[in-house]
């Protein structure tokens, strides 16, 4: 079994429950009470962590940088210059998650971000979809030696590698991979899901799923597919002005998936067929077939094969055994349509 602490006595691993990450992200929208509002918010729909990012336009984008058309080709600069974070949040962010139980986290797109989340005792890192290429600033994460989570949007097999490698020559191995479609919002037929197996077979690591789909349905099939993660962007109002409301998910249908999650891993059982639970035994016993009296049999008689008939309930003999029960005899009166038990013949 594989696991790794992500957070003081917390774990994400093949024994653990799916690891839930809220991705606030940029939602914050620069109101530090906002922020703390989709803390509480996800805390009351029992999330394990939120995920804020840390960027500065400065070091993030080109003044130069096109505008992307889901955006509206608007300036991407000036876009990101608004939704960086306040650096002096993170503490009091971090320690107002923690009182709600939750672990805190961000992608960290610079070295000083990198520097000031290490400082506050962070034990894991995001890596950005769009980050995965920037060996440089993987490199310097590893550096602390904490966990790495490497998104995977965009990459080939040798992007991964390459970032995968990065870590493991910093002598980290504490990895997590996690398939996304760097859409916003995804469509549902490029999630390629498949890939959270495939990935896990192909690197030997834990992986998950970072999702912009709409809806739950997509988070709901990963867990089946093995994602040890799932990440999915959280907004207390898909309606607020900012990028990733739009397709973000709210309290309530998180709170939902959340349970709908739970239910999931539960039913997902051991896959052991060893017979009827304890749950099962009435069912077991009254809905079951065994083997019952065609007619009356008088004590004595030989038992011959039209005198016996499968019915439920299955309090007799079973009847695959019918052959056994054939040619012996009655050591008491049988009435027709009882069920046979060993102590009659």
């Amino acid at each position: 079994m594989v696991k790794i602490e992500i957070s003081p006595g917390k774990f994400i691993g093949d024994d653990q429950p799916c690891f839930i990450i809220a991705e606030i992200g940029s939602n914050h929208n620069n109101d530090f009470i906002l922020a703390k509002k989709l803390i509480d918010a996800a805390a009351d729909a029992k999330v394990d962590a939120v995920k804020f990012q840390t960027f500065k336009a400065q070091h993030h984008y080109s003044k130069l940088t096109p505008g992307f058309s889901y955006l509206d080709n608007c300036n991407t600069y000036n876009l990101i210059k608004g939704l960086e974070l306040d650096r002096s949040w993170h503490a009091p962010l971090k320690e107002y998650a923690e009182s709600k139980n939750l672990v805190f986290l961000s992608s960290p797109c610079d070295t000083e971000a990198i520097d000031d989340l290490n400082n506050l005792g962070c034990l894991a890192y995001k890596v950005a979809s769009f980050d995965l290429t920037d060996l440089d600033l993987i490199s310097y994460m590893v550096k602390a030696g904490k966990t790495i989570i490497l998104s995977t949007g965009l990459a080939n097999w040798m992007d991964i590698q390459n970032a995968v490698n990065a870590c493991r020559l910093a002598g980290n191995n504490n990895i997590v991979l996690l398939q996304c479609t760097s859409l916003y919002p995804a469509p549902v037929h490029l999630s390629n899901l498949r890939s959270i197996q495939t990935m896990r077979d192909a690197f030997g690591l834990l992986t998950g799923y970072s999702d912009h789909t709409e809806g739950d349905h997509t988070c709901l099939a990963a867990v089946t597919m093995g994602a040890c993660i799932i990440e999915k962007h959280f907004t207390l109002d898909r309606s607020l002005p900012g990028p990733d409301h739009p397709f973000a998910i709210e309290p309530g249908p998180l709170k939902e998936m959340i349970n709908k999650i739970r239910d999931i891993e539960s039913a997902m059982g051991d896959g052991l067929k060893t017979g009827p639970r304890i749950e099962e035994m009435e069912m077991f016993k009254k809905g079951r077939r065994s083997l019952h009296a065609r007619c009356n049999i008088s004590k004595g008689q030989i038992i011959t094969r039209d005198m016996l008939v499968t019915k439920r309930p299955g309090l007799g003999i079973e009847p695959h055994l019918r052959e056994i029960i054939i040619g012996r005899l009655a050591r008491t009166d049988i009435l027709e349509d009882q069920w046979i038990t060993w102590d009659m013949i």
